[in-house]
């Protein structure tokens, strides 16, 4: 079968290996599409170098169809659709408070530890999602970037009414602002990139430049001055960080999206003056997943529109230099059986 491997120095080669036979609690998975995350670009660019164990295969936002099963797996069956949640935690404590997605050694699968870009992969089944047969196999590889998304969104408390700010309309903010359209609220993007601008635009959302216009007036226009009850920030950057608490409203919450690897400046001013709340968002749980699961099945909203190429596994190098010199697509698929 067909694997690929992260070599370091922005390499990845396509390499023939054994199919293997699932373990004890495993299954074997023929993979069907697997995303490329912003992580996997991160990787590429050997920002992770300490992190994963070179050479490695990676890969995590997957969907495919269960191969073989291992020993005493009785909860799935060979051609069952599926999608992994991958999530290692195994080795959750009494401190770690229930929370096994932000348990303290929490191990992410397809950076930590062996992924998705290959032809065949065996997993342990407590990863596992089933799909229901009518579920389309590419829009299911959205899964796991639409997971963060419904996490986002539950963890904000956004209800029917109220008004969300989304800073960042990359492919992760354009799905935080569809799932909290499902919920009925009033979404504004803001997004310096034009492109991204018309394909929010394209995408039914209003979507502004905060270059180009006054992003809290803007707001403020939109909100009878109320201004934004729900700021997501997912942009990942000091203006960001600046705005977010302007454009926030009294008592208004902000849930931080975006990953910050240093220190930054906040307006802790803001958070006494209009009594804000930061509120911290990571990953997913179980039940985001399943209620990706049911958005995507159902597929009353434009997830098609997310999915800006598709490319055979063996195109992987040509994949990472693409999104290099292409910043502006959204979600490029590998269908990991060509």
């Amino acid at each position: 079968m067909k694997a690929t491997i992260y070599e370091g120095n922005k390499t990845f080669t396509v390499i023939e290996k054994e199919i293997n036979q699932p373990k004890k609690g495993e299954v074997r998975i023929k993979v069907a599409y697997v995303g490329v995350c912003g992580t996997d670009v991160h990787i590429y660019h050997g920002m992770m170098d300490k992190r994963v164990s070179i050479p490695v295969t990676i890969g995590h936002e997957m969907s495919g169809v269960v191969d073989a099963i291992g020993e005493g797996v009785t909860d799935y069956e060979v051609g069952d659709k599926i999608v992994v949640r991958p999530l290692d935690d195994r080795k959750v404590k009494p401190s770690d408070k229930g929370f096994n997605h932000i348990c303290e050694e929490l191990k992410f699968v397809g950076i930590d530890s062996e992924g998705a870009m290959q032809q065949f992969w065996n997993v342990p089944t407590f990863i596992l999602h089933k799909l229901k047969p009518e579920t389309d196999l590419k829009l299911a590889a959205l899964i796991e970037p639409l997971s963060v998304a419904t996490h986002d969104v539950r963890r904000s408390g956004l209800v029917k009414g109220e008004t969300a700010v989304v800073l960042g309309g990359g492919p992760i903010g354009l799905l935080v602002a569809m799932v909290a359209k499902e919920v009925g609220a009033q979404v504004i993007i803001s997004e310096v990139n034009p492109k991204r601008i018309a394909k929010a635009k394209e995408l039914g959302f209003d979507a502004v430049s905060p270059i180009e216009v006054d992003l809290v007036e803007y707001v403020k226009s939109k909100t009878e001055d109320r201004r934004a009850d729900v700021v997501f920030e997912v942009a990942g950057v000091q203006p960001a960080l600046d705005v977010m608490c302007e454009v926030a409203g009294i008592r208004g919450r902000i849930l931080m999206v975006a990953i910050h690897g240093v220190k930054k400046e906040v307006d802790l001013f803001k958070f006494f003056w209009k009594e804000l709340s930061l509120i911290g968002a990571r990953v997913y749980e179980k039940e985001d997943y399943e209620k990706s699961i049911e958005l995507i099945t159902a597929n009353e909203l434009p997830f098609e529109q997310m999915i800006t190429d598709v490319q055979p596994l063996s195109n992987i190098q040509q994949v990472f230099e693409n999104i290099d010199s292409n910043p502006d697509g959204l979600k490029v698929l590998m269908d990991c059986q060509l």
